[in-house]
C-alpha cells in the first residue's frame, strides 16, 4: 500500500549489529582489504542501473517487478550494505564480507526488502526522481553523494572518523554514535529503494537510531 506519510515504512528493513571487541587499528587498511569489493560492486552496480530501467518497463506495463530482477537488485543493495558495514559506511565490524548476493543472516549487517506483488504503474513514472527529490536533499547532506552510490562523503564519512579516532585511542566505538551512524544509513537504504523501484511505500522523513528497526530486537549473530 502506497503511503506518502512518516508512518514506518516495513517494507525494507535494516539491521545490524555492533561487533566487540574491534580492532584499534585495521579501519587503517580497510580501504585496501575492501578493493575487491569495489571492484566487483562497480560492475554489479552497472547492471543494478540497466536491470533498474528493464523491471521500469515491466512495472509499467504489467505492474510487476520480474521477481529474479527484484532477487538481483536486493542482492547487489545487500553486498553494498555489508561493505559499507564493515568499511566506511560505518566501521561497525570486523569480519570480512562475503562475496554474495544471498541474504548472509549470520553477517552482523543485514538488509531485507519485501517483494511487492503489484507496483504502481504511476508512481513508477515519479517516485525515483520527482517524489524523491526532498530525501534527495537531506541524505545528499548525509552522504555527500547520489543515493545510489552513497558513502562518498558527507555527515556520515565524518561520524565514522569520529569513531574510528575513538576506536584508536579506546578501542570502543561509542554506542551513542554507532546508533546515529546506523539511522542516517538506515535513512538512506530506504531512500536507495524506494528510487529503486523496489517498495511503492514513501520513506519516512525519520531518524530511526540503533542497529535494530524500530519495534523489533537487535539480533546477535
Amino acid at each position: 500500500m502506497t503511503t506518502l506519510t512518516g508512518a514506518p515504512d516495513r517494507s525494507v528493513q535494516v539491521n545490524a549489529v555492533l561487533d566487540a571487541p574491534l580492532s584499534r587499528w585495521l579501519w587503517l587498511v580497510k580501504w585496501v582489504l575492501a578493493i575487491p569489493h569495489y571492484v566487483v560492486l562497480f560492475f554489479l552496480w552497472v547492471a543494478f542501473l540497466v536491470v533498474s530501467v528493464i523491471a521500469f518497463f515491466a512495472i509499467l506495463f504489467t505492474e510487476r517487478y520480474p521477481r529474479a530482477l527484484f532477487d538481483f537488485n536486493l542482492g547487489v543493495l545487500r553486498w553494498s550494505w555489508r561493505v559499507a558495514y564493515y568499511g566506511y559506511g560505518a566501521l561497525g565490524t570486523d569480519r570480512y564480507p562475503p562475496f554474495s548476493l544471498g541474504a548472509e543472516p549470520d553477517y552482523p549487517a543485514r538488509l531485507d526488502i519485501a517483494y511487492p506483488e503489484r507496483l504502481s504503474r504511476g508512481l513508477v513514472l515519479v517516485k525515483w526522481w520527482l517524489l524523491a527529490i526532498p530525501h534527495y536533499l537531506v541524505i545528499g547532506f548525509f552522504v555527500g553523494g547520489y543515493p545510489l552510490g552513497w558513502w562518498e562523503g558527507g555527515l556520515i564519512a565524518v561520524l565514522v572518523v569520529i569513531a574510528a579516532v575513538a576506536l584508536a585511542f579506546t578501542e570502543k566505538y561509542p554506542r551513542g554514535l554507532f546508533d546515529l551512524v546506523l539511522g542516517l544509513n538506515r535513512w538512506v537504504l530506504r531512500v536507495g529503494a524506494y528510487a529503486a523501484l523496489m517498495t511503492d511505500s514513501y520513506p519516512p522523513f525519520r531518524l530511526d537510531l540503533g542497529g535494530a528497526e524500530p519495534g523489533g530486537p537487535e539480533k546477535r549473530s
